[in-house]
């Protein structure tokens, strides 16, 4: 069993700008009112997390990287590679972009603790 999320249906098709400042839909907006939540019930249910990318008109970087990247920051990357799966039919190099975003929160939280 899994929740399922499709960011156009669930939040928006026309996903905005990095932080809520700047714009409506933002990557912030959505990290916090939907991503986040869906992703503790999932971790809370031992389900997966199937978020759908398709039907947007399109995604910034900097809103990608808001989402993903910050929910990444907050909590365990692994366990968020872990938790969710992407799938993007309209536009499939946008997982490997997502996936890359986590991986670079990761990093950024290893080089932290080194230092």
């Amino acid at each position: 069993m899994a929740i399922n999320l499709s960011i156009a249906k669930d939040f928006s098709e026309t996903p905005g700008p990095r932080s809520r400042e700047e714009g409506k839909f933002s990557g912030d907006e959505f990290r916090e009112e939907v991503l986040q939540p869906a992703f503790l019930k999932a971790i809370g249910t031992g389900q997966l997390l199937e978020i759908d990318m398709d039907g947007a008109v399109g995604y910034a970087t900097s809103f990608l990287e808001s989402a993903f990247g910050g929910l990444a920051r907050e909590y365990d990357p692994g366990k968020i590679i872990e938790t969710i799966r992407l799938t993007c039919k309209d536009e499939p190099s946008l997982v490997n972009e997502v996936v890359g975003y986590i991986r670079e929160a990761r990093d950024e939280k290893v080089q932290r603790r080194l230092r």
